[in-house]
C-alpha cells in the first residue's frame, strides 16, 4: 500500500494524545493501526486516510478539523 506524504503539515495530535495521557501505542491499538504510524502521523510524515483521521479524532474526543486543519483554518467552511 503506498503512503500518502504529508511532509512539512502541522497536526495537533500529539498534543492531543498526551492531555489524555496516551502512549503511542496505547493510541495506535484503539486505532488498529502500528505505532509507527503514530509516529508518522505525528511528525506530520503520513497523511492519514479519512478513516483513519475520524478514528484517531473520536479517540482523541476531537474533530479532524480540531486535529488535523492548518492552524488558523480550523472553522474554515463556516
Amino acid at each position: 500500500m503506498a503512503r500518502t506524504s504529508a511532509q512539512g503539515r502541522q497536526n495537533r495530535v500529539r498534543v492531543a494524545r498526551l492531555l489524555r495521557d496516551l502512549t503511542q501505542a496505547q493510541l495506535a491499538e484503539a486505532t488498529g493501526v502500528s505505532r509507527q504510524t503514530i509516529v508518522a502521523i505525528e511528525a506530520g510524515d503520513y497523511a492519514p486516510s479519512v478513516y483513519l483521521a475520524l478514528n484517531v479524532a473520536a479517540v482523541l474526543g476531537e474533530t479532524v478539523e480540531g486535529l488535523f486543519a492548518p492552524a488558523g483554518d480550523e472553522g474554515a467552511g463556516s
